[in-house]
């Protein structure tokens, strides 16, 4: 969710990578083939990736699926570092393509951001806010501005629910018109979609080709005849 609005925010990503649109790196229509084309076109590219993306790709993921933190989350592998590894090893030995390739990672640079007034206001009436309802008996709870108003949300409330990309979203519509980057479908997903759609062909075929058929009409002449016969026997 963060990566995708920072995507759209920068304009500067040639590709975004999240846990909601899986991906793979080798073969036709993945990772690697798209990256070559960027960097023979452009001589550069950016590429986010989010917490949580391609863990299925990573080697301990079935491990990892099992650990959980302090607070009960699952714990994710660091993807990021393994796959600029992989981009690396990629064209260091079979494309034979130097790159320069730089891992950031932004979380301390965003926490490093220095604070202007307006934060530094805000901050002080949250802290304020917390010890007032400490003072007062609360507890699993934290401070926070509703409709402008200071108010104390419960933890439950707070993670009862999660921000999930829906990758039939225009907003996700608009990060690929932005990125330019395929979808990275599958490869078994492509195929079971060409076989859905030769099967929808193939019904609708039928269905022409039954209505197409002539209908038989029955010979009148030859059934009053019967008829007369028989009334005259």
């Amino acid at each position: 969710f963060i990566a995708m609005y920072a995507t759209l925010a920068s304009r500067d990503v040639d590709c975004c990578l999240i846990p909601e649109s899986p991906f793979y790196l080798e073969g036709h229509g993945g990772l690697f083939e798209y990256i070559e084309t960027r960097l023979k076109e452009n001589g550069h590219m950016v590429i986010v990736i989010a917490e949580g993306a391609g863990q299925d790709l990573l080697a301990e993921s079935i491990r990892s699926a099992t650990q959980q933190d302090a607070s009960g989350n699952k714990l994710l592998q660091d993807v990021g570092l393994w796959l600029s590894q992989k981009i690396k090893d990629h064209f260091a030995k079979e494309k034979k393509m130097p790159i320069n390739l730089k891992y950031i990672d932004p979380t301390y640079m965003i926490r490093a951001v220095p604070s202007n007034a307006s934060d530094n206001v805000y901050c002080t009436l949250l802290a304020q806010s917390c010890v007032h309802g400490a003072m007062a008996g609360y507890t699993g709870y934290t401070s926070g501005l509703v409709n402008g108003r200071q108010t104390y949300i419960p933890f439950y409330r707070i993670i009862e629910k999660q921000h999930h990309v829906v990758i039939t979203d225009r907003m996700w519509a608009r990060l690929l018109s932005s990125t330019n980057q395929p979808s990275f479908m599958n490869h078994k997903d492509v195929i079971e979609d060409k076989k859905e759609e030769e099967l929808l062909t193939q019904i609708v075929n039928e269905d022409k080709k039954e209505e197409e058929l002539p209908t038989k009409i029955p010979d009148i002449s030859t059934e009053d005849n019967l008829v007369k016969k028989e009334i005259a026997a």
